[in-house]
C-alpha cells in the first residue's frame, strides 16, 4: 500500500513539475501599439450671402429711391455705380437720371457673391405748351371770310363762289357784331363808268345773297371800286380773273 502511495505522490509530482516547466516556457503576451486616426478636414469657408433690394423699381426722373442690403460671411461689400465700399448691411439713397442697374458685390474667404436691382426712370414729362394767344377778331375775319369771282361782264354768284359765301355767312352769323364792307371790282378792262356800274351790281349781288342765308342787311354795306383798285397788274386772262370779284373788309 505504501508502494502505491509513493508511486501516485511521485507521478503527480512529475506532472507539477512539467506543467510549472511549460508555464515557464510559454511567451508572455505582447501589447500592439495602433497609430492615431487622422485628424477630421476642417470646414471650408462659408461662401458670402447677400440681398439688394429697391424700394421702387419704376421712377421718373428727379425722384429718389432707397436701396437697402445685407450679407453674411463677407469681408467686404461694394456696390457699383456710384456708390462703392458699404458696410454689411445698410441702405442708401439714390437719384439716378437714366435707367440703371445696381450691383452689390460681396468678397469673403468662402468667395464672391453678386446681386443685382434694377431702376428704370422714364423720361420727364415736358412742360405744358404755353397757351396759344386767342386770335384777335381781325385774324378770325381774315381766316373765316372769303371773296366772291365773278365771270366777264357778269354780275350772278356763280356755283364756286356759292360756296365761299356760305362759310362767310356762317362766320358772320357767328359774330352778330361784326359789320362788314362789300366792294366790287372789275378788271381794267372797258371803262371807268362801266366797271364802276358794274362793281356795284357785283357788291349788291353778294349782298342779297348773304341776306338769303341769314346775315341782316343792316350789317353789310356796299361800294364800287371798278377797276380802280386792281389785285394783280398783269394784262392776262389769270389776272383779270382775280380783279373781277366781291371784296369783304371789316366796317370801321
Amino acid at each position: 500500500m505504501r508502494l502505491r502511495s509513493l508511486g501516485k505522490s511521485s507521478l503527480l509530482a512529475g506532472l507539477l513539475f512539467v506543467g510549472v516547466v511549460l508555464v515557464g516556457c510559454a511567451k508572455k503576451p505582447v501589447a500592439i501599439s495602433l497609430p492615431p486616426p487622422p485628424p477630421v478636414p476642417a470646414a471650408p469657408p462659408a461662401r458670402p450671402t447677400i440681398t439688394l433690394q429697391v424700394s421702387s423699381t419704376f421712377i421718373q426722373k428727379g425722384e429718389t429711391v432707397t436701396l437697402s442690403w445685407s450679407s453674411t460671411n463677407a469681408t467686404s461689400l461694394t456696390i457699383s455705380p456710384g456708390i462703392g465700399s458699404v458696410s454689411p448691411e445698410g441702405a442708401s439713397r439714390v437719384t439716378p437720371d437714366s435707367s440703371t442697374t445696381y450691383t452689390l458685390t460681396a468678397t469673403g474667404a468662402g468667395g464672391t457673391a453678386d446681386a443685382s436691382a434694377r431702376i428704370t426712370v422714364a423720361a420727364a414729362p415736358p412742360p405744358p405748351a404755353p397757351p396759344q394767344p386767342k386770335a384777335t377778331i381781325e385774324e378770325l375775319f381774315r381766316a373765316s371770310v372769303f371773296d366772291a369771282f365773278f365771270d366777264l361782264d357778269r354780275a350772278d354768284v356763280r356755283p364756286d363762289a356759292r360756296d365761299a359765301l356760305a362759310r362767310t355767312a356762317e362766320f358772320l352769323r357767328s359774330y352778330s357784331e361784326i359789320k362788314v364792307t362789300i366792294e366790287g371790282h372789275c378788271d381794267e378792262r372797258g371803262s371807268t363808268e362801266y366797271n364802276l356800274a358794274l362793281g356795284e351790281r357785283r357788291a349788291q349781288a353778294v349782298r342779297q345773297f348773304l341776306i338769303s342765308l341769314g346775315v341782316a342787311s343792316e350789317r353789310m354795306e356796299t361800294v364800287s371800286f371798278g377797276k380802280e383798285k386792281q389785285f394783280c397788274i398783269t394784262s392776262d386772262e389769270d389776272c383779270w380773273q382775280l380783279n373781277r370779284r366781291g371784296h369783304f373788309t371789316m366796317a370801321r
